[in-house]
């Protein structure tokens, strides 16, 4: 099993900074940050319904290491290998009232978009290594990790106000007009907010934030990544998000946030059958949501067992972004004693499950569902961890 540790950081640290030194002609970086990825108990595919979210930072980091330049260029290298993709862009600082663009490589352009929209300036030209152990595509936000690690980057060349409410709204913007991915606001806040030993109650409406303690040394959070990425997801996220939206606008609601069960119910003849479903996992998850911080709060983990698992048949049945392989991984975990409650998270289609169990059974549930899972699956054990973080060079 792979874990998440603060040496796995000091680790990714230590090779960013060997990379830069190859790179950058045998000169240290005198800047280091780091970002982490996330992982969702539950609360899928509700921020952008204006609803409740419940995430946790990981104890897995996107870092940048890196210095300034006085030639106003931009040079930036990544050790993340992303198929048929060049590892190195370089380009100029924009200037004032000048616009960067998406393009090529597709991965700078989380890094671009966020330098298009840093909230102070002007910056100045930069080196840069990009290192991470958020696997990529496998619903933990590796994206976010590199939007909130660039911002953090940004920070220490031209300080802004370290508001971190209007940072994590500045990283979402990025993907918005950079990636062109519609995402809501969770992943970038818990990546600037996450604290050691907490959950993150999220309200997405409000931007509003409160910490759930999850520090029983029992307990164990296990995320199964299935190792396997329908490419559906491109074209399928925007679809829901529009069908949420076509659902609120017949309930005459500003979101589903705003609408319950019964305004649902009593509307069901003025939609689709699939916008009727896709409202009634989301408008359900909100308040499932909500239920579960209240069961973690209160060390209830059987009830919150429960609703991750009606989470996972909500997103499988009526939101359809599950896939075989991730509802064997569900399967397979829930056969175990032991084992509170298991869902996929994420965006669906692939990617990753989320899973809380006793300690005492971790091994067991681990070899059961390599026993039982048609593929290979990788197995991470991981708790809370801290948002972004600027590191000492020594």
């Amino acid at each position: 099993m792979e874990g998440g540790r603060e040496s796995d950081l000091g680790q990714l640290l230590a090779a960013a900074r060997g990379v830069y030194k190859t790179a950058f002609g045998g000169v240290d970086p005198v800047i280091a940050v780091s970002a982490p990825g996330r992982v969702n108990l539950i609360g899928e595919h509700t921020d952008y319904n204006q609803g409740f979210v419940l995430p946790m930072a990981l104890q897995m980091w996107t870092v940048m290491v890196g210095s300034p330049r006085q030639d106003g260029i931009i040079s930036i290298v990544t050790t993340v290998e992303v198929a048929e993709e060049s590892q190195r862009v370089q380009f100029p600082v924009p200037v004032e009232g000048g616009a960067l663009k998406p393009g090529e490589p597709r991965w700078a352009n989380y890094v671009k978009g966020v330098i298009q929209h840093y909230r102070a300036g002007p910056l100045p030209g930069f080196n840069v290594v990009i290192a991470s152990n958020v696997p990529l595509g496998g619903g933990l936000s590796s994206s976010a990790s590199l939007e909130v690690a660039t911002y953090t980057f940004l920070q220490q060349l031209c300080p802004d106000d370290e508001d971190p409410v209007a940072k994590a709204l500045v990283c979402q913007k990025a993907e918005h007009t950079f990636a062109m991915m519609p995402c809501g606001i969770m992943d970038q806040f818990i990546s600037v907010m996450g604290k050691e030993g907490h959950a993150l109650l999220i309200d997405c409406r409000s931007l509003e934030t409160c910490l759930v303690p999850l520090t029983d040394p029992n307990l164990v959070v296990l995320i199964t990544n299935s190792n396997v990425r329908h490419t559906l997801t491109g074209s399928e996220y925007p679809t829901r998000r529009r069908q949420c939206e076509e659902a609120a606008k017949v309930l005459g609601k500003p979101s589903l946030r705003e609408a319950s069960m019964a305004d649902l119910e009593a509307s069901k003849s003025l939609m689709s059958g699939e916008v009727y479903k896709r409202a009634r996992h989301a408008i359900g998850e909100i308040e499932r949501t909500t239920r579960a911080a209240e069961a973690l709060q209160s060390r209830e983990y059987e009830r919150f067992g429960q609703l991750m698992v009606e989470s996972h048949n909500s997103l499988r049945d009526d939101y359809e972004v599950s896939c075989p392989e991730l509802d064997e991984l569900v399967s397979a975990a829930l056969e175990v004693p032991g084992v509170y409650g298991s869902r996929m998270t994420g965006g669906g289609f692939g990617g990753c499950t989320v899973t809380l169990l006793e300690s005492r059974v971790a091994e067991k549930v681990l070899a059961h569902i390599k026993d039982k899972y048609s593929k290979t699956a990788t197995f991470y054990s991981t708790k809370p961890s801290d948002g972004a973080k600027v590191h000492h060079l020594p």
